[in-house]
């Protein structure tokens, strides 16, 4: 086995240092220098595209860094599955919220169902069972329009310092509140 390997070693080296000197070889050569391409009529109402300021949109500069999805984006993915924007803006905390809230919601909209049905059968309480799940389904639509909110405007605040601090401080004659904003 530890033949082989130097052996492929050695191989190896050999072949390396043979392609090597043939390169020298093809270097030394003169070769005939290529026709000058015809040059091209020049447009000056043509203008070379902004580079630097593409690049800035894509990736943002120093001052600004750019969110991973728009605010608009991050928006209407949380309408449609409250925690979907958070998630993509890297705030799992906040989207496993309001994932567990409409999973929870959604439960109660069964359970209120259920009952309802149930009530209805027996023909009692039905209008506070139907008024329930109405409840629910009112905190479900809310739950999907505050996570849309809150992804929109977490992605509008995407620069803003992470290491925000309240604290109490001693004021004239009782306790004040001071915030600390860490600036690059």
């Amino acid at each position: 086995m530890r033949r082989k390997a130097v052996l492929a070693l050695a191989v190896s080296a050999s072949l390396a240092v043979g392609a090597g000197a043939l390169r020298a070889q093809q270097d030394t050569v003169p070769r005939p220098a290529p026709a000058p391409a015809p040059a091209a009529p020049s447009d000056t109402s043509a203008r070379p595209p902004d580079t630097l300021a593409a690049q800035r949109r894509e990736r943002g500069d120093s001052v600004r860094p750019v969110p991973p999805i728009s605010p608009g984006g991050a928006f209407v993915r949380s309408l449609l599955v409250p925690g979907w924007g958070q998630a993509v803006l890297g705030r799992h905390l906040t989207g496993g919220l309001f994932v567990a809230f409409e999973g929870a919601a959604i439960a109660m909209v069964w359970k209120a169902n259920w009952q309802l049905n149930f009530a209805r059968e027996r023909g009692k309480y039905v209008k506070s069972h139907r008024q329930e799940r109405e409840d629910w389904i009112a905190l479900l639509v809310f739950n999907h329009l505050f996570a849309a909110a809150e992804a929109y405007v977490a992605a509008n605040l995407w620069d803003f310092p992470k290491d925000l601090h309240l604290r109490a401080v001693p004021a004239a004659g009782g306790v004040g509140v001071g915030v600390s904003v860490p600036l690059p």
